[in-house]
């Protein structure tokens, strides 16, 4: 019986659209929490959409920046940012 290691690359995010933090913790197969921890950390910048507290989202250069500092090649991920 064969084991998959890495569960497949989510789903696509729709094109042109923000990526919410359930999308980025899904890429990087991380809990949403370490997500909240390196926005909140300045290390992934963001932004709030809504009223009240809002949404976070988190624009494409913005992601695609956080991944080139890091060294992890977007290619790699299965997404297309």
């Amino acid at each position: 019986m064969q084991h998959e290691l890495i569960s497949p690359a989510p789903k696509q995010a729709p094109e042109g659209e923000p990526l919410r933090v359930k999308f980025i913790a899904d890429v990087l197969r991380v809990d949403t929490t370490t997500v909240y921890r390196e926005i909140n950390a300045g290390r992934l910048p963001s932004y709030r959409v809504g009223t009240g507290r809002g949404t976070i989202r988190v624009s494409r250069e913005a992601f695609k920046n956080y991944l080139a500092e890091r060294g992890i090649p977007a290619s790699e991920l299965g997404v297309a940012l």
